[in-house]
């Protein structure tokens, strides 16, 4: 059965914001409850739009939801493709499924990040539903799973309908700019092991940390010296951060294992040179530090560089929209991996993203609001 559509965006927003969707792999404890339940209300939503919607698990209990609109058949696609997932709820200083409103801000986890992006674009969907029919594109939409943690939804969505559409707009907080460039990202964990034994006799251990120290230090100094060559003249250089340093138990202990974590922003130009788990790789098998440092490279996101030519862009600029790029990454790079030439773009600033006392200005959502209607309408004219 369809749900009843909101009488207001602010109530749409609200009702999103009321049902948890934390990302469980960014949770360890296994309690986050998964995209499912948004995913269903979501599909009510579009059902009430007259959408024929289907459901695609790509994890257990973890789907992307669907929705096409009557009168696409044989028509070039166009996607509306926010994410249904948020991050943990841990920390924040509000009740971060209340979906509250005060000085003129819906309060609550997802608000910013992208719940807030996701009522923009069904209510967009929702005043032009008689039209939709009528346009020369299939317009369709997509509520994607695992966002915040591999993009499982989005790499799952591009293989199997890559080839549906010409163009998808990713739901993002980017103050309603277009973000056609962002770079990459790829975590690579740094290990060593050693032996441990009793503080006061360190000379019977062998002291992990002590061994990744000078190593790690080498390769943030490589890094560093060699990134500047993978530049894009739109995304700049690609960027190395030492993110965390683990080792030992106790201070009279010597320490048996050691890691770090570098995160490193990645260029389309150093991509497809392999990475940049290929140039630690590489280093550390030419260095002193061979067979001792151990090397795993976590996540794969992808960078986007979407012509600023294609039409779908042209169409966002003739509304106002300015061409910009991002320090983050997101679901637009995967749907442009699988063919489809994607942008984010989006009511809100990525600021609010994440934070204790996450938010979204009403005034905000009823700019969004109008500004996906008016991109809609750029297909009617």
């Amino acid at each position: 059965m369809s749900a009843a559509f909101p009488e207001s965006p602010t109530a749409l927003l609200q009702e999103l914001i009321r049902i948890p969707s934390v990302n469980p792999d960014s949770v360890p404890d296994g309690e986050a409850p998964g995209e499912a339940a948004c995913a269903r209300y979501v599909g009510e939503i579009l059902e009430a739009l007259g959408a024929r919607v289907v459901f695609e698990e790509v994890l257990p209990g973890r789907p992307n939801v669907i929705g096409r609109f009557p009168g696409g058949e044989g028509k070039p696609g166009l996607l509306f493709a926010p994410h249904l997932d948020t991050v943990s709820v841990a920390g924040m200083t509000i009740d971060p499924y209340g979906g509250e409103v005060s000085d003129c801000r819906i309060h609550g986890r997802g608000a910013s990040d992208t719940k807030g992006t996701m009522a923009a674009m069904l209510w967009a969907l929702h005043s032009l539903r008689e039209e939709l029919s009528t346009m020369p594109v299939a317009v369709a939409f997509v509520g994607l799973m695992g966002e915040e943690a591999g993009q499982p939804g989005s790499k799952h969505f591009a293989r199997r309908h890559g080839g549906e559409f010409s163009f998808a707009i990713v739901g993002e907080p980017t103050s309603l700019e277009t973000v056609h460039a962002h770079k990459g990202c790829l975590w690579h964990r740094l290990s060593t092991w050693g032996k441990s034994c009793h503080g006061s006799t360190p000379e019977r251990g062998e002291n992990a940390i002590r061994k990744l120290l000078p190593a790690l230090e080498a390769v943030l100094a490589y890094l560093e010296e060699v990134l500047p060559s993978f530049s894009d003249p739109v995304l700049g250089n690609p960027t190395v951060s030492l993110g965390t340093l683990h080792g030992g138990s106790s201070p009279n202990i010597v320490p048996s294992s050691c890691e770090a974590f570098l995160d490193v922003r990645e260029t389309p130009a150093l991509f497809e040179f392999g990475g940049s788990g290929r140039l630690i790789r590489e280093f550390l098998e030419r260095s002193p530090w061979a067979g001792t440092v151990s090397l795993e490279s976590l996540g794969d996101s992808q960078p986007l560089l979407t012509d600023p030519c294609c039409d779908g862009v042209q169409r966002l600029l003739s509304i106002g929209s300015k061409l910009t790029t991002a320090p983050w990454y997101c679901d637009a790079g995967r749907l442009a991996e699988g063919g489809i030439p994607s942008v984010a773009c989006g009511p809100g600033s990525i600021a609010q993203a994440h934070t204790k006392d996450e938010y979204l200005s009403v005034a905000d959502l009823e700019a969004g609001c109008d500004f996906y209607r008016r991109f809609l309408e750029t297909y009617l004219s």
